[in-house]
C-alpha cells in the first residue's frame, strides 16, 4: 500500500482515491413535512424562557415573538400588503434588532441589515441597489436615516423609544398569539436576507440568502458545535455579517438558548461577563463566545494590563474559562499563531477556527472534539461538499463531501505534492446563496458549469493532518514572486511572531524584475524600531529565503473593517502609490 493510501486509509487504488471517515454526526433536519421552519417559529416551544438580555433588560421568547408580530402588522401596512419587499433596518445591538428582524420576516419581507458604521453614501447605495420599500430605525439614528429616506424617496418608520420596555411586558394570552401570520410554505420558497459583500473589487454586491439557506446553515452549526438550550452566548459581533447574525445570534435563538448582548465590544465588559463578575439574577455563566482575531488581541492586551501580574488571578481566570466556557470560536479573518498560543495560555482553550463566506455560510470547521492546530479550519460541515481546483490544469484535484457525518473523498494523485493538495476552493450545499441581487451575470460568473460556487480562496488540504488550511484570496493573498506562489497569510503568521511587531499585513507590490515583491506593512510595539535587514535576518529561520519581505513599511495603524479584515488593494494604494 502506498504512503498516500496509508495516510488516508483509502479503499480504492490510485490515482483516483476514495475514503470514508465516520464523524458521529447526523444530517441536519431542515424541515417538517417539506416546509422550512423559519427562525422565529421555534419561539412557541419555549415562550417563557429568557431568549435575550441587553442593557435595558431581559426578554423571553414569547416577549420577542409577540412584539415582532405587532411590528409585522405595521410593516405590512407600510408596504401596502405586499410581500418580498426589501426592508432596510438600522438598529442598536439590543432587542430592537431581533424584534425588527423577526417582524420583517413575519410580514414576508426581505431584511437588509445595516451598520451604524456605514456612512451616508453607502446607505444610499444600498437603498438604491435594493430598491428598498421601507427603512426602519430607532431615534438614535433617525437623523441619518431621514436623509437616506429623503434622498431615495423611501418610506421611513421610526421605532418607539419604549419598544424594548413594552416588549419585555408582552404576554401571550391565547395560542394564536404565538402563531406567525404567514404559513410555513411561504418560507420554503422565498428570500430572507440581503447581506452586502465588502466590495474589494467594484461596488459591493447584495448576497441574497433564502430562508432555506439560513435554516440549513443554522442546523449545521447546531449539530457540529453541539449547541444546547442551556447554552449562554456573549454576543459582541456586528449584526450585518453572517458571523454575527447566523453563527452568534440565530443559532441560539433557534435552539432556545440565551444570548447576552453588549451594546458594543468593550474589553473590560467582556472580561467581566466571561468571568461571571456581578451577573444578573438568574444568569448562568457564559458557555459560548465567538469573536474575530482583532477582538481576541484586544482581550489579551486587557488581560496583560489588568490581570497578568497577579499569579492567583491568572490561575483563577484559566480555571473559570477552561471549566465553565465550553466553546470559543475565531473567524472572519485569519487567526495569527501568536494570538492562538497566547489565548491558549490564558484560557486553556484552543480556539476553534472555521471557514465561511457571506455567500456560503460556514463551510469548513474544526471538529468540536478535535485536537486543533492554528491555521487549520478542519473539514466540510455536514451537508457540505468542497472541491479544490488546480490552477494550472483547471481540473479537480480533490473533492470531499460530508454526508450525514460520513466524509467521502476523491483525489487526483498526480496533483498531490509532498502530501498536500492545493487549489481554488469551490463549495456546494443548501447553504449557498441564491444570487447576487439584480446581478444575473455576476451570479453566473461565480458558479462553475456544474453548479459549484467559486470562493476565490486558495486552500490547501494536508493529507497527514486530514485538515484544510486557507492560504488566501487568489487576487490579493497569493503573491507571485520570481516564479514562486507565496501565501501572504503564512508570511503574516510568521512575522507576527516577532517580539517587536504588534500587527502586520503582507502584500505583493508590482516589480519589473520579480513580478511582485513581498512587502510587509508593519505596526511596531511602543518604543520599538525595526529595519528590513533585521527583519530578514530574524525571519531567515522561519521562512524560505524567497518568501522573506524585500520591502518594509512602518505605519501607525492598519485600517480594518468591523470584522477585522484588511482591504489590501486600498492598503497598497495608500502605502505604495502615494
Amino acid at each position: 500500500m502506498s504512503f498516500l493510501s496509508r495516510q488516508l486509509k483509502f479503499c480504492l487504488k490510485l490515482p483516483r482515491l476514495t475514503t470514508q471517515i465516520r464523524l458521529q454526526q447526523t444530517k441536519p433536519k431542515l424541515a417538517v413535512s417539506g416546509d422550512v421552519i423559519p427562525i422565529f417559529s421555534n419561539a412557541h416551544l419555549f415562550p417563557d424562557k429568557v431568549a435575550l438580555r441587553d442593557s435595558v433588560g431581559s426578554y423571553t421568547y414569547g416577549n420577542l415573538f409577540i412584539s415582532a408580530k405587532e411590528l409585522a402588522n405595521t410593516i405590512t401596512q407600510k408596504v401596502d400588503g405586499k410581500t418580498n419587499q426589501r426592508v432596510m433596518f438600522l438598529c442598536s445591538h439590543d432587542a430592537d434588532y431581533v424584534v425588527t428582524l423577526w417582524a420583517i420576516w413575519m410580514s414576508g419581507q426581505i431584511a437588509v441589515p445595516l451598520s451604524p458604521q456605514h456612512p451616508k453614501n453607502i446607505l444610499l447605495y444600498y437603498a438604491n441597489d435594493t430598491n428598498a420599500s421601507l427603512l426602519i430605525t430607532t431615534s438614535q439614528y433617525v437623523d441619518l436615516m431621514q436623509r437616506v429616506a429623503k434622498n431615495t424617496n423611501t418610506k421611513l418608520h421610526v421605532l418607539d423609544d419604549k419598544l424594548k420596555l413594552t416588549t419585555a411586558a408582552k404576554v401571550a394570552t391565547k395560542k394564536s398569539d404565538l402563531e406567525a401570520p404567514l404559513s410555513l410554505s411561504f418560507y420554503s420558497a422565498n428570500n430572507a436576507l440581503i447581506l452586502y459583500t465588502s466590495g474589494t473589487t467594484g461596488n459591493p454586491k447584495g448576497v441574497v440568502l433564502t430562508h432555506k439557506n439560513i435554516v440549513f446553515q443554522v442546523n449545521t452549526l447546531l449539530e457540529a458545535w453541539k449547541w444546547t438550550p442551556n447554552d449562554v452566548i456573549l454576543h459582541t459581533l456586528p449584526l450585518h455579517h453572517v458571523h454575527g447574525i447566523v453563527n452568534a445570534l440565530l443559532c441560539p435563538l433557534y435552539m432556545g438558548a440565551k444570548t447576552i448582548m453588549l451594546p458594543k465590544f468593550d474589553a473590560n465588559a467582556v472580561w467581566s461577563h466571561l468571568l461571571g463578575v456581578s451577573p444578573q439574577q438568574g444568569d448562568r455563566r457564559i458557555s459560548v463566545y465567538m469573536a474575530v482575531p482583532t477582538i481576541y488581541t484586544k482581550l489579551i492586551e486587557e488581560y496583560k494590563r489588568v490581570f497578568s501580574s497577579d499569579p492567583k488571578m491568572v490561575e483563577h481566570i484559566r480555571n473559570i474559562l477552561k471549566n465553565k466556557v465550553r466553546l470559543m470560536v475565531s473567524g472572519s479573518a485569519p487567526l495569527p499563531v501568536p494570538v492562538y498560543q497566547q489565548w491558549f495560555e490564558i484560557s486553556g482553550h484552543k480556539l476553534l477556527e472555521r471557514y465561511g463566506m457571506t455567500e456560503t455560510g460556514m463551510s469548513l470547521s474544526n471538529l468540536y472534539d478535535s485536537d486543533r492546530e492554528p491555521g487549520f479550519v478542519g473539514l466540510p460541515l455536514p451537508g457540505v461538499s468542497v472541491r479544490l481546483v488546480d490552477e494550472n490544469s483547471k481540473s479537480s484535484a480533490l473533492e470531499m463531501t460530508n454526508s450525514g457525518g460520513e466524509i467521502s473523498c476523491q483525489m487526483d494523485n498526480k496533483l498531490v505534492v509532498s502530501g498536500e493538495v492545493k487549489g481554488e476552493l469551490l463549495v456546494k450545499s443548501d447553504g449557498v446563496f441564491r444570487e447576487y441581487y439584480n446581478r444575473p451575470e455576476a451570479t453566473k460568473k461565480e458558479f462553475s458549469q456544474d453548479g459549484w460556487f467559486k470562493t476565490g480562496d486558495v486552500s490547501l488540504f494536508s493529507i497527514s493532518k486530514n485538515k484544510f488550511k486557507i492560504l488566501g484570496r487568489k487576487s490579493s493573498d497569493i503573491i507571485k514572486s520570481g516564479g514562486y506562489k507565496l501565501s501572504a497569510i503564512e508570511i503574516e503568521t510568521a512575522l507576527l511572531g516577532h517580539p517587536d511587531i504588534k500587527d502586520c499585513v503582507v502584500v505583493g507590490v508590482e516589480d519589473k524584475e520579480w513580478g511582485q515583491r513581498v512587502a510587509a506593512v508593519v505596526v511596531l510595539r511602543e518604543n520599538k524600531t525595526l529595519t528590513l535587514e533585521d527583519l530578514r535576518s530574524w525571519g531567515g529561520e522561519k521562512l524560505a529565503k524567497y518568501a522573506l519581505p524585500s520591502v518594509l513599511e512602518i505605519v501607525n495603524e492598519i485600517p480594518k473593517n468591523a470584522m477585522g479584515k484588511v482591504n489590501k488593494k486600498q492598503l497598497v494604494d495608500a502605502v505604495f502609490r502615494k
